[in-house]
This record gives C-alpha cells, sequence and structure tokens, in this order.
C-alpha cells in the first residue's frame, strides 16, 4: 500500500464519517447548536483547504454556521472534491507547496499532502467534539471510527 493509498481510504473514511454524522443530526428534533457549530467549522475547513490547494476563492468562512440542508450541500461538495483531489494527485501534486493566509493573517507554505492529512485529521478530531456534544445533551451519537467504517466496508457490522 503506498502513501496515495491511505489518503485515498481516509479520504472515502471521511466521506461516509461526515455523512453518517449528518445522518444522525437529520434524525434529531433539533441539533444542539454547538454541535452544529462544530461540524460546520469542520466542514468549512475542509472547503478553505480546497480553495487553497486549487487556487480560488473560499466558498465560506472559517466559523460560519449553517442550518443542516446547507450543511449537507457543503458536506457534498468538500468531502467529494477533497477525494478527488487526492484521486488526482501523483507524487509532484503531493509535494506542491502551497502558499497562503490563514484565517489569523500568518502566511505559510505547507505541501499538500500535508494539508490533506491535516484536513482529514482536522474533521475527525471536531467530529469527536461533536459526539462529546450529542451525548451531553442526550442524543446517542454514532460511532464513525475508523476500524467501524473499514468493518462496514468489510461486511463485518453485526
Amino acid at each position: 500500500m503506498t502513501g496515495n493509498d491511505v489518503l485515498k481510504n481516509l479520504s472515502e473514511y471521511n466521506i461516509w464519517a461526515n455523512k453518517t454524522m449528518l445522518d444522525v443530526f437529520a434524525t434529531l428534533p433539533e441539533v444542539p447548536g454547538n454541535a452544529l457549530r462544530l461540524q460546520s467549522h469542520a466542514l468549512n475547513a475542509q472547503a478553505i483547504w480546497i480553495a487553497r490547494i486549487t487556487g480560488t476563492d473560499s466558498p465560506v468562512k472559517v466559523w460560519q454556521e449553517h442550518p443542516l440542508e446547507e450543511l449537507v450541500a457543503l458536506h457534498n461538495y468538500a468531502s467529494y472534491k477533497i477525494a478527488e483531489l487526492v484521486a488526482d494527485a501523483d507524487e509532484e501534486e503531493f509535494n506542491r507547496l502551497i502558499h497562503y493566509t490563514n484565517s489569523l493573517g500568518q502566511q505559510y507554505s505547507t505541501r499538500v499532502l500535508d494539508i490533506l492529512t491535516h484536513a482529514f485529521n482536522h474533521a475527525t478530531y471536531h467530529r469527536a467534539q461533536v459526539a462529546t456534544d450529542l451525548r451531553k445533551c442526550g442524543h446517542t451519537p454514532p460511532n464513525t471510527d475508523y476500524v467501524t467504517y473499514v468493518r462496514e466496508l468489510m461486511g463485518q457490522v453485526f
């Protein structure tokens, strides 16, 4: 398995995990505000990283909040677009430096490979926060662990 294969797996996991969380949101009478804010942020960040990699303007702000319908649309854009970027990248692209200014006005240069790795890790971090928030509000969060995703792929869900 190559590094590209690992990133492809993570990009597909990211799609599954984001959809799994949003599917649970859709079953709730009201999504807790902090959970919605954190999931919005996680998907906003992916859209912002996509814009930086592709040299386009971001369609969202880092802490912009979205109602559920907009969040689903953002997931359908960002989660799939980032997977497309991974699938289309070669070694040269993965090693390309992206020069950007963060939300605090600080300038950085980061390899595409590191940006993509960060984007997936960042989303996982915030999904865990969302799960904690759902639990605090009396809801049962989904299990979005990577191994759960792999088990589902292999038909080992009981």
